[in-house]
């Protein structure tokens, strides 16, 4: 399996050369069904266990369903992941913790009082006591008792040394359900924030009384391996009845893995997780919470449920406290999920004046336009190529992933800065450093500076009219691509990768549009881009590629992980559900995918940046190239194009 995944290229790390000993190879198989690849994959399919791996798995421990990339030959087919911890180059997944003033008043809290010592008597009358002590002490009347606290109740009752009365500590949830007992004082109690993304999913661990994030993670979505984006995920429940179970169970499962991994980072108990909040696009959301995604595949896009919902954090698979409890922000329509939601939480447009405009960037957009007086929200299907999928060198934001560009407008000739290293490709301290492809912000950056630098056209053709003056410009059939790392790999942005982001940028733009359009106004003063992806795109180059509509660069800012911070509002602030709840009734919806005004406005964002708007407002502080068509120049692109044919690297 290692040498497999060498061959095609799969970042398998090894630090023992194969030979068993340090276990960084480790693989999982993915059993069962996988139409997308047209196969039946099973463990079978790798050969067993040999001598070397039976040793390793008794000296260190082979957790199950995992081989040893090294020691497993490939016998048949078969689909395998490679966990984080087995990457050389992990995913960096940037959906770190932004820093908000948050006012902290957690749903749940914790309460200490003494009993007397039982002498014999029922568990419902211990429970009896309890609540009496509980309403005498703290003036908590009426509370509901989850099965579990019964048992938890005799336990930390029957702990510790005689005495005369015996002090527990209970977690009352909302001020109306037992839902913990613990014998004498416990005073920890945390919550987790999850933001499950198409891509990735993060979570957040906090102290519910200080609102401290104590350990932040992400993962790659699983569910990937069953499509890129949405709705090819969407598609193959459509084609496999009944596999929705299978989705479910995979993202159920790296959250689960997210929960052990924060707890560890952070040194806590996870019996002491007593609430959890979960925000995600509406195909997500049904997926996690089990239920069949594919009305959303067609109009008129119907959720199974739109509504807030609180639910036992087990029922989700969630390895916390016995009695935590879930809770997931609202949905608003069929593409503009919880997500959005806690976009909304977390940047506050409903709460000012200025007509703020709410891009989260991502392979599925979600836009929202207002104020005050009234909020709009749409989706937009961008697809997959702003997170580096079907671009020919893209990948995603890892180390050695170019993410940052420059391209000299005289020369032509390009400085790149890559994911974990500081300098420039032109400074001293970029010397030895790996460059593996090209991310989102790379791509954005690379197609807006061929724009500014001339080479680009209005129209998005790639010009070869100063192809023989540089060697950067290479014919390639009848287009022409620009060389931008040389070496290996070698880098370069063709024709069709132009095209993959004028796609995308322009369902974006139209989406904007049409939410401006239904607001009545012509121009926003405001632009707030939201999400891993759009909080490290350049706001000058998302504006000279046309992202988002006109606007003074310096009013286009980062809203770093908003639906994330959304999610963290609501986990320590029990006030913020109700105010989500309340807001999210009176957003308007706008369905872009029925909007006869939609293709209009796709057809005009596809010009770089826009084929009628002159982008006024940043030609004031960029200097925009003139206006111009491609144009044909086929004689050019002949032998030499047949010359310099290069392999592509799969996205």
């Amino acid at each position: 399996m290692l040498d497999a995944a060498r061959r095609l290229g799969v970042d398998l790390d090894s630090v023992c050369g194969g030979r068993g000993i340090c276990g960084r190879c480790q693989v999982e198989v993915a059993e069962g069904e996988h139409a997308k690849h047209g196969i039946t994959s099973a463990a079978g399919h790798l050969s067993p266990a040999d001598g070397v791996e039976r040793a390793y798995a008794a000296d260190r421990g082979l957790a199950a369903g995992r081989r040893l990339g090294c020691t497993a030959a490939v016998v048949g087919d078969v689909v395998v992941d490679v966990p984080p911890e087995s990457q050389l180059f992990r995913q960096v997944v940037r959906k770190e913790a932004d820093a908000h003033p948050i006012e902290v008043d957690p749903v749940v809290r914790l309460y200490y009082v003494e009993l007397e010592q039982p002498e014999l008597e029922s568990a419902e009358a211990e429970l009896s006591r309890l609540r009496r002590a509980l309403e005498e002490e703290w003036g908590l009347r009426g509370l509901d008792c989850d099965l579990h606290v019964v048992a938890e109740l005799q336990r930390a009752l029957a702990s510790g040394t005689p005495a005369a009365r015996r002090g527990v500590t209970v977690a009352v949830h909302d001020g109306e359900t037992l839902t913990g007992i613990w014998a004498g004082l416990h005073d920890r109690a945390y919550g987790i924030a999850f933001d499950v993304g198409s891509t990735t999913v993060a979570g957040h661990l906090c102290d519910l009384w200080s609102g401290e994030v104590l350990a932040s993670a992400g993962a790659m979505n699983p569910q990937i391996r069953f499509g890129e984006d949405l709705m090819s995920r969407v598609s193959y429940v459509m084609l496999h009845p009944g596999s929705e179970a299978e989705l479910t169970k995979v993202v159920r499962g790296s959250l689960a893995k997210l929960v052990a991994e924060l707890t560890r980072e952070a040194g806590v108990e996870r019996a002491d997780v007593l609430e959890v909040t979960i925000v995600g696009n509406p195909i997500m959301h049904h997926l996690l919470l089990g239920l069949d995604p594919t009305p959303l595949g067609s109009a008129p896009f119907a959720l199974v449920v739109d509504e807030a919902l609180r639910l036992a954090a087990r029922e989700l698979g969630l390895p916390v406290h016995a009695g935590a409890r879930a809770y997931v922000l609202p949905c608003i329509a069929g593409h503009v999920g919880a997500d959005t939601a806690g976009m909304i939480l977390s940047e506050g447009p409903h709460l000012g004046d200025e007509v703020n405009l709410l891009v989260d960037v991502g392979t599925n957009a979600e836009i929202v336009l207002g104020n005050r007086e009234r909020l709009l929200a749409a989706s937009s299907p961008t697809g997959p190529a702003f997170e580096g999928a079907q671009i020919s060198c893209g990948q995603r934001a890892a180390p050695g992933a170019v993410e940052r560009v420059r391209i000299d407008p005289e020369t032509l000739e390009p400085r790149v800065r890559v994911i974990g290293c500081d300098a420039w490709s032109d400074e001293p301290g970029f010397a030895g450093v790996q460059v593996t492809g090209v991310c989102g912000s790379g791509i954005i950056e690379a197609v807006a500076e061929l724009h500014l630098a001339g080479v680009l056209t209005t129209d998005g053709t790639i010009d070869g009219a100063r192809a023989a003056e540089t060697r950067r410009l290479v014919a390639d059939g009848r287009t022409f691509s620009y060389l931008l790392h040389e070496g290996q790999p070698e880098l370069v942005v063709t024709q069709n990768d132009v095209r993959q982001i004028q796609l995308a940028k322009a369902a974006l733009h139209a989406g904007c549009r049409l939410l401006m359009d239904r607001y009545g106004i012509e121009r926003v003063e405001r632009v707030r881009l939201a999400g891993a992806f759009g909080s490290h795109i350049d706001p000058v180059h998302a504006l000279v590629l046309g992202l988002v509509p006109d606007c003074d660069p310096a009013r286009v800012t980062a809203a770093g992980n908003a639906a994330g911070t959304g999610a963290r509002i609501a986990l320590l602030n029990r006030a913020a559900r109700a105010e989500i709840e309340d807001v999210v009734r009176g957003v308007e919806k706008v369905e872009t995918a029925v909007e006869p005004g939609f293709q209009e406005h796709f057809v005009r964002a596809m010009a770089i940046p826009h084929a009628s708007d002159p982008y006024a407002r940043l030609g004031a502080v960029v200097a925009l190239p003139a206006r111009r068509q491609g144009r044909e120049s086929a004689s050019a692109h002949g032998a030499s194009g047949r010359r310099r044919r290069r392999e592509r690297r799969p996205a």
